[in-house]
């Protein structure tokens, strides 16, 4: 099997790090593996495969054909932030590299693929050489809304999210744990700051600012790249909700079909979709958690039932790890699409 040789960027954050591990759990052909961050963590050691890689500087990097010549990259997963991704993707690609970016840089612009590869691998082609991987929210919902759009037409959906706050980073990890760990003491909660409010005990109806229309840019996120991704007819409303939970997001979706879908058929379509993984037996208390999401490479859907308020709507429930399968595992299976078509 051909073997590649592969960066990830930002390797040392928590989606990087879930980036390197995804690379060797899946068995990706790699051939050498380069890891890359900013000159804070730069020099840091990490494993992978049983063999340690220094992390190397980005910003040391000024001649661009050195990916090219001395590293020879094929390939490399960004998970450095937008304003990283804006400068240093155009400069991967100018040099024939093909780039899997996590940010939002890039997802709206119409040179650039949005994939989620049991959605739209189709729009992967040799001539894009910058991928964008979609919102960690996004991605959990389209998995599971693409079997039931290709059965009936989905119209309208609406989503509220449970959106753990990992998804915010590392420091917000640690904000979190300092305000248990305080309140555990009976000490003073330490006071917000990666996050709008303190989040211990708390959920926070504020993910990412507000803009005009009154809704935050992760909820337009949402809008935007639902319509991109699955179908661009379908009208969606999101509001998206942090709660004190340190992995996996949750989300509560509502949609509309064009055809009617019982609870049963949906059901019967979702227990064998690709990436999907049905848990809906709620007399028996079995439905989706984030605690039973964490580190699981599928998507979970349960609580399935038909709305009583509409004559063609469902209401599920959706459950995902938001570092893999929202971030991480994503870019590593439009990765392996990439091979698979014989586009890498």
């Amino acid at each position: 099997m051909k073997k590649y040789n592969v960066a990830v960027v930002g390797a040392t954050g928590a989606v990087g790090i879930e980036m390197v591990k995804m690379l060797e759990l899946r068995d990706f052909p790699v051939n050498n593996l380069f890891l890359f961050a900013s000159s804070r963590t730069a020099g840091r050691k990490m494993e992978f495969r049983g063999k340690e890689i220094t992390v190397e500087d980005i910003t040391k990097i000024t001649d661009y054909s050195l990916l090219a010549t001395r590293y020879s990259l094929n390939l490399a997963l960004f998970s450095a932030g937008g304003s990283v991704s804006l400068e240093l993707s155009p400069k991967f690609a100018a040099q024939g590299i093909y780039v899997i970016d996590n940010s939002s840089a890039f997802r709206m612009d119409k040179k650039c693929p949005l994939v989620v590869p049991e959605v739209n691998p189709h729009t992967l082609s040799k001539e894009a050489k910058i991928i964008a991987n979609p919102n960690c929210s996004t991605i959990q919902m389209v998995v599971a809304l693409k079997p039931l759009h290709d059965a009936a037409k989905i119209k309208r959906v609406i989503v509220s999210t449970y959106q753990a706050v990992s998804g915010a980073g590392g420091k917000a990890m640690t904000e979190f744990t300092n305000q248990v760990m305080a309140w555990s003491k009976g000490e003073k909660i330490p006071p917000a700051e990666k996050l709008p409010h303190q989040i211990a005990f708390n959920v926070i109806p504020q993910i990412d600012v507000f803009i005009e229309n009154g809704y935050t840019k992760e909820e337009m996120k949402m809008v935007n790249e639902t319509k991109k991704i699955l179908d661009e007819g379908i009208e969606v409303s999101a509001t998206c909700v942090r709660v004190p939970v340190f992995r996996g997001h949750s989300e509560s979706v509502w949609i509309e079909t064009e055809d009617k879908l019982t609870a049963r058929d949906a059901k019967d379509i979702l227990k064998n979709a690709e990436g999907i993984m049905l848990v809906d037996e709620p007399a028996s208390k079995k439905y989706p958690m984030p605690l039973d999401a964490a580190e699981k490479q599928v998507t979970y859907v349960g609580r399935i039932r038909e709305d009583i308020s509409v004559k063609n709507g469902l209401v599920m429930w959706i459950v995902s790890d938001n570092l893999l399968k929202g971030a991480a595992l994503n870019a590593v299976q439009i990765a392996e699409v990439l091979v698979s078509k014989k586009i890498l």
